[in-house]
């Protein structure tokens, strides 16, 4: 044991010494190559007065980016995340400063800017050098990546090779079962084909009729998604606006399901959540949205970046790509705009941040997080990626940024595969999608007017001369917000009154139609006598598919083109809604049990040539209700676990997913244990009221 604690304590200080070597070697370097940095007095020093005041210099540097930089990561987190970068390169350059001035006799001096290059490449070399030595040692490349997932508890459980798999899911938000397929087909993802071809299987799954994250993961970690009618929506009773990335409807949404199954959730047994909407039961979590609005020591939701960007060279390195992503966002928008290519959408403002956001540093912080996950010997990861989902909708999901998004996932993917061969224990892991998307010019674009528009025109009201469009990004926007602490934009969200004028809500190419001054779910017989021409005027117009209203006479009706009408009771998929694929009449059938089922649901129309469908807000790639590739997700799992059903069908619907997850975990290590403790209803003041009587897109 002590010989053992010896040969430890040797190794950590061996790694020290080299990398204070390397350190020491690169300054003198820098020194030789840069112009205003200088490592000598005026009158010149010898060779070894030069090195050792370099030595002094990476010395000191060391010392100070190890105890000074991971208590200015925390209050660096304070601040917007888009300046985060910035601040990074500012602080690691003031650090070197500071160690230059701590040499003795004042021989060291660096003009600002290049300051901020030295710290940059010092980072970067000596972070590098000490994981190539580490990785050697798995003991302690082990204990490295294992501080990045934030470890509440002291030490991972004794584990061995013998021991009960881990599984780890890695969602990749909005890769469609189709997608995943063409890539692996055209070699985008060969990690993916990899282990396609030896060690997984792969199946398709449809999704609900709302076929978006917010009910997708919440039925896959909560096992109920029991009234989500869609990404957002209007509750009559309480007079708020649901909506699945905010903070409070999130943490609403969790409750409602935990109180549903009188189930934690999928990770309630040693489990860990990163970069969800929801927590899934997990007792360590990082980057979940759920979770996000507490405040105090209870709120770990973003001690993911505290433990990644504590390290500088994280830090560094993310903030350059970061940068290089804005740059690529901007010249690939400039060069379609230049193309002339459709359809198009505007890709200005913060976007390219946003979209920075998710592909860099929601990526890093994530997969870092699930390495550590590993490393520390967890039972059970769910995390999110969402960098896909979010390029998707602005350039569409085939295109050929979409697919370099998934290149770099790919990339990620074999990382995290990489790491479980340093592991505590073995690991199964399993990749899945929550859903796909369907390509298509958005509504506006193809018929000059919005959905708002169409309902404003049907009820004879006025029709704005100019839509207003709200910025695009959901689930990325509402993890950056979460992240740095920003509270959600409430001043302009006050509480509607309850007159006439309709709320009209959208979520992809599903579309909500609520009438606030009626507080039951409005019948058909009852919005044809206030509004004679509305129901009509949207069932008729081409860029709807169909209608779903409840009838006093038939419970409920399906309303399509050219007069069609079909009792909810004898749904089919065929009639109005053949186009739309198997599983249509009972996922429509299963939406209109909802308590908060809109007074009108409006499904955009579907070419299923073309499989395009229009989307009612600012997406080229939309998902969110019934049409094509959308409901199309996919399961890669193992060929060691069971096949997701036993007849060789697909599941269907995220519920039975949840299922099949829990059946893979039992298999592995036994029941989960369901949690005690049921959080709190938020309170009145967390709910989001309805802004406008129209709110025409899902981000907020």
């Amino acid at each position: 044991m002590v010989q053992a604690r010896w040969r430890t304590a040797g190794g950590a200080l061996l790694r020290v010494v080299v990398v204070w070597a390397v350190s020491t070697l690169t300054l003198l370097a820098l020194a030789g190559i840069l112009p205003d940095f200088q490592l000598q007095s005026d009158d010149g020093d010898s060779i070894t007065r030069t090195a050792v005041t370099a030595a002094w210099g990476a010395g000191a540097f060391g010392l100070l980016s190890a105890l000074v930089w991971p208590l200015a990561v925390r209050a660096l987190l304070l601040v917007p995340a888009l300046v985060l970068g910035l601040l990074a390169f500012f602080l690691n350059g003031s650090l070197l400063l500071l160690a230059l001035w701590l040499i003795p006799d004042g021989r060291g001096e660096a003009a600002p800017e290049n300051a901020v290059a030295v710290a940059a490449v010092m980072s970067a070399v000596a972070s590098a050098t000490s994981t190539a030595l580490a990785v050697r040692d798995d003991n302690a490349y082990r204990r490295r990546l294992y501080r990045l997932a934030g470890r509440s508890r002291s030490a991972p459980p004794a584990l061995g090779p013998a021991s009960p798999p881990g599984t780890v899911f890695i969602q990749l938000d909005g890769v469609g079962h189709q997608v995943l397929r063409q890539a692996v087909t055209d070699g985008v993802m060969p990690t993916v084909a990899g282990w396609l071809a030896s060690t997984h299987r792969l199946t398709s799954w449809r999704t609900d009729w709302s076929s978006q994250t917010g009910a997708s993961q919440l039925g896959i970690l909560h096992g109920s998604n029991h009234d989500v009618p869609a990404f957002r929506w209007y509750e009559k009773d309480t007079g708020r606006l649901m909506v699945s990335n905010r903070p409070a409807s999130a943490v609403e949404l969790q409750r409602r399901a935990i109180a549903r199954t009188g189930d934690g959730g999928l990770l309630t047994l040693d489990g860990a959540s990163r970069g969800n909407l929801f927590s899934g039961g997990a007792d360590q979590l990082a980057l979940v949205l759920s979770v996000s609005a507490r405040r105090g020591r209870r709120n770990r939701s973003r001690a993911g970046y505290v433990a990644y960007f504590r390290d500088p060279a994280n830090a560094v390195r993310t903030a350059i790509s970061f940068v290089a992503e804005v740059a690529r966002e901007i010249g690939q928008s400039t060069r379609s705009r230049i193309r002339g290519e459709t359809p198009r959408v505007g890709r200005g403002g913060l976007y390219p941040f946003i979209r920075a956001f998710a592909t860099v540093v929601e990526r890093d912080v994530v997969v870092a997080a699930v390495m550590g996950d590993m490393l520390g010997g967890r039972t059970a990861v769910y995390a999110d990626l969402v960098a896909y989902d979010e390029v998707a909708h602005h350039s569409g999901p085939h295109s050929r940024d979409a697919l370099k998004v998934l290149e770099r996932l790919d990339r990620s993917l074999a990382l995290i595969a990489k790491v479980a061969d340093h592991a505590p224990r073995p690991y199964r892991i399993v990749l899945l999608s929550d859903h796909g998307q369907s390509p298509g010019e958005t509504f506006e674009s193809a018929y000059g007017l919005t959905l708002r528009d169409l309902v404003r025109a049907g009820c004879g009201l006025p029709v704005p001369r100019r839509a207003q469009h709200t910025p695009s990004g959901a689930e990325a926007r509402g993890a950056l917000r979460s992240a740095v602490h920003l509270p959600v934009e409430e001043g302009r969200e006050e509480r509607p009154a309850r007159t006439s004028e309709p709320i009209v809500l959208a979520s992809g190419n599903l579309g909500l139609v609520s009438f606030p001054d009626v507080r039951y779910r409005m019948s058909r017989e009852e919005i044809d006598r206030r509004h004679p021409a509305l129901l009509r005027t949207l069932a008729d117009h081409p860029g709807i598919g169909f209608l779903l209203v409840r009838s006093e006479r038939h419970g409920s009706v399906v309303l399509g083109p050219a007069g069609a009408e079909v009792p909810v009771d004898d749904l089919t998929d065929d009639g109005p809604l053949a186009v739309f694929g198997p599983g249509a009449a009972d996922a429509v059938r299963r939406t209109d049990s909802f308590p908060h089922a809109a007074d009108i649901m409006v499904n955009s129309a579907y070419d299923p040539e073309t499989g395009t469908v229009h989307a009612f807000e600012e997406q080229i790639g939309s998902h969110g209700g019934l049409g094509g590739e959308q409901s199309e997700a996919f399961l890669l799992s193992p060929r060691t676990l069971s096949p997701p059903a036993a007849d060789g069908s697909r599941p269907v619907g995220a519920e039975e997913v949840h299922r099949v997850l829990r059946r893979w975990l039992r298999e592995s290590q036994g029941p989960q244990v369901p949690v005690q403790e049921i959080p709190p209803r938020p309170q009145a003041e967390e709910a989001f009221p309805a802004a406008d009587r129209v709110v025409p897109d899902k981000h907020g």
